[in-house]
C-alpha cells in the first residue's frame, strides 16, 4: 500500500552532500543530526516565504475584483469560486495534481476572505464546498486522464450515481486544520523511481504526528493510514503502535463517513501483508469489497479497480500459494489447526466472499468490472488445496 503523493518540486539533493546546491538564494542545508554530512536538509528562510505569499497575494487580488460579484450571509456565490478557479487554471507554469490545483483555489480564496470556502475530499478526487455549512459545492479541477472541463460545476450528479469517486456524498469536508494535514500527506518523498529521501519520510512523520496527538487526523482515515504506514517503517520509540492506528482509520470511516471509505481498509490489509498475518489480510481485502460493493463501477473509478484487481489476480494468488504449501507441510503429522483442515477453510472463505462481492459491485453498474481472468485465478488458488477443503468452503455460510 504506496503513500499518497502530489507532483510536487522538491529538492534533489536530499541525503547526499555530493549532490547539495550551494548557491540557492534564501536556502542554506544544514545536518539534521550532528556531525551528520548525509543528514543534510534544507532550511528555508522567512523572508523568502513572505515573498513568495506576497506575489501569490497580489496575483490573486490583481486578477479577482470582489465588487463584481454577490455575496450572501450564506456565503460565496458560485460565480465567484469558478473566477477564482479560472485565475489558478490560467496561471499555474508548474503542473500541479488534481488535488494539488483543489488545494491552491482554497488558499487563493483565503487571500479573498472567503472564509466559507473549504476542501473536500474523496479518495481519488478533490473539488471544494462553500455556502452555509458548505452545503454547495464545486468542481475546481480536473480528475484522472481526462481533460472534461467540469469546473464550477455541483457534484451532486456523481454522488446520485453512487460512484467511488464522490463516495456517495460521505466525503471529508475539511477544516483548516484537515487542510493542512491534506498538505502534510502530499509531501512527495520520491527522488525517482526507485529511491525515496528518507529525511522527507521523517519529517511527514513528525508533522503527522504533531496532528494526530492534536486530534486533527480523527475525522481523515488516510492521513492515519499514511502516518501508521510511516510508523510501521520507521518506528518512532514510545509512540502508538500502528495497527491501531489503522483500527482507528476504520473506525473513523465506521463513525463520521457511514463506513463508504476503501482505503482504511486497504491500508489495514497491507500491514497484516507486510507482517505475514495472511488470514488477516484476507479479511481485510474482503471487507473493503464489502464496502465496494454497494457502489456502481464508472471509469472514472479506475484507480480502485486496478486496487481490486491487482489484490485478486496477483497478491492473493500468490499468498494462496504460499499458505497451500505451508498447510500441506504443516498437514503431515501436524495436530494444529493446520493439520485438521480448519486452517485452509478459513483462509479460503476470505478469497471468495471478495469475488463474490466484487461481482455485486458490477450489478447495476453501466461499466463492466469482471473478465475470465478473475475467474481464472481464484480457481487455479484453490485447486491448491485439498478437495476436503474446498468441499468445506462450499458448504460454509457466507452471507454479507
Amino acid at each position: 500500500m504506496g503513500l499518497n503523493s502530489a507532483q510536487k518540486k522538491h529538492f534533489p539533493c536530499v541525503g547526499s552532500m555530493e549532490v547539495i546546491p550551494i548557491n540557492v538564494p534564501g536556502v542554506r542545508f544544514e545536518p539534521l543530526e550532528p556531525d551528520c554530512p548525509s543528514s543534510c536538509f534544507p532550511t528555508v528562510e522567512l523572508g523568502m516565504i513572505s515573498a513568495l505569499y506576497e506575489r501569490f497575494t497580489a496575483q490573486i487580488r490583481g486578477a479577482v475584483d470582489l465588487s463584481q460579484y454577490r455575496r450572501t450571509a450564506a456565503g460565496s456565490s458560485r460565480e465567484l469560486v469558478k473566477k477564482v478557479s479560472d485565475v489558478i487554471w490560467n496561471s499555474l507554469s508548474t503542473k500541479l495534481d488534481s488535488s494539488g490545483v483543489a488545494f491552491a483555489v482554497v488558499a487563493a480564496c483565503q487571500v479573498l476572505g472567503l472564509k466559507d470556502v473549504h476542501l473536500a475530499l474523496s479518495e481519488d478526487h478533490a473539488w471544494v464546498i462553500f455556502g452555509k455549512n458548505g452545503e454547495e459545492t464545486a468542481e475546481v479541477t480536473w480528475h484522472g486522464k481526462g481533460n472534461e472541463d467540469r469546473r464550477g460545476q455541483t457534484v451532486t450528479a456523481g454522488v446520485n450515481e453512487k460512484s467511488w469517486l464522490y463516495l456517495k456524498g460521505s466525503y471529508m469536508k475539511c477544516d483548516r486544520n484537515m487542510e493542512v494535514a491534506f498538505m502534510v500527506c502530499a509531501i512527495n518523498p520520491s527522488l525517482d523511481l526507485h529511491t525515496d529521501s528518507s529525511e522527507l519520510l521523517r519529517l511527514q512523520q513528525k508533522l503527522l504526528w504533531l496532528l494526530y496527538d492534536r486530534g486533527d487526523l480523527d475525522r481523515y482515515p488516510m492521513a492515519m493510514g499514511t502516518l501508521a504506514d510511516l510508523e510501521d517503517q520507521d518506528p518512532i520509540p514510545g509512540k502508538e503502535d500502528p495497527l491501531n492506528i489503522h483500527l482507528k482509520a476504520v473506525g473513523s470511516s465506521q463513525k463520521h463517513y457511514n463506513n463508504e471509505h476503501i482505503y482504511p481498509y486497504m491500508y489495514l490489509a497491507g500491514f497484516h501483508y507486510r507482517h505475514r498475518n495472511v488470514r488477516d489480510a484476507l479479511k481485510a481485502w474482503a471487507e473493503a469489497a464489502q464496502v465496494m460493493q454497494d457502489y456502481n463501477y464508472f471509469r472514472e473509478d479506475e484507480e480502485i479497480y486496478k486496487e481490486f484487481f491487482d489484490i485478486a489476480n496477483d497478491v492473493i494468488p500468490n499468498l494462496l500459494k504460499e499458505t497451500a504449501a505451508a498447510y500441506e507441510s504443516a498437514g503431515e503429522g501436524a495436530d494444529g489447526e493446520a493439520g485438521d483442515g480448519v486452517a485452509g477453510l478459513r483462509v479460503l472463505c476470505s478469497p471468495a466472499a471478495l469475488l463474490r462481492r466484487i461481482c455485486k459491485w458490477e450489478e447495476g453498474s453501466p461499466t463492466p468490472v469482471l473478465h475470465v481472468g478473475w475467474a481464472t485465478y481464484l480457481v487455479q488458488s484453490l485447486s491448491r488445496f485439498e478437495a476436503q477443503v474446498t468441499n468445506q468452503n462450499n458448504s460454509l455460510n457466507l452471507r454479507d
